[in-house]
């Protein structure tokens, strides 16, 4: 199967993806297409709350599918400034539109220097499909 990875955003390892924007140090956090489809139906999903801080690397909340409980990772230090509420009373919907509605938080970064070692979406389509 085929998927989209957006040239706009950066990915991790750990397969989330980071849209910058650089006008105020924002960065949407989410997690890709290849990784939705990989977990099957998502059941619950665990975020922080707006105002907390999430760093670099770390775990930020959890995302349970049928097959398996993943913790998601933040590529940047910074505070919450906003979550995704609809997402988490519906988190089969994640599975409609990975890279629009279906973000998980944004946050305002303290440096966007720690997306330097994250992937281009040419990279990551490399990793996860061994092209």
């Amino acid at each position: 199967m085929a998927f989209d990875y957006p040239d706009d955003l950066q990915y991790l390892d750990s397969h989330e993806y980071a849209r910058v924007d650089e006008e105020d140090n924002t960065v949407t956090i989410g997690i890709s297409a290849f990784a939705v489809d990989q977990m099957g139906d998502v059941v619950f999903l665990e975020l922080p709350d707006i105002g907390d801080t999430v760093e670099h690397g770390e775990n930020f909340g959890t995302i349970e599918s049928v097959k398996a409980v993943e913790d998601l990772k933040s590529p940047v230090d910074g505070a919450v400034i906003d979550r995704n509420e609809a997402l988490i009373e519906s988190p089969e919907e994640i599975a409609n539109d990975p890279y629009g509605s279906s973000w998980l938080i944004k946050v305002q970064a303290d440096d966007l220097s720690a997306l330097d070692d994250a992937m281009s979406a040419e990279e990551y389509k490399q990793q996860v499909e061994g092209e």
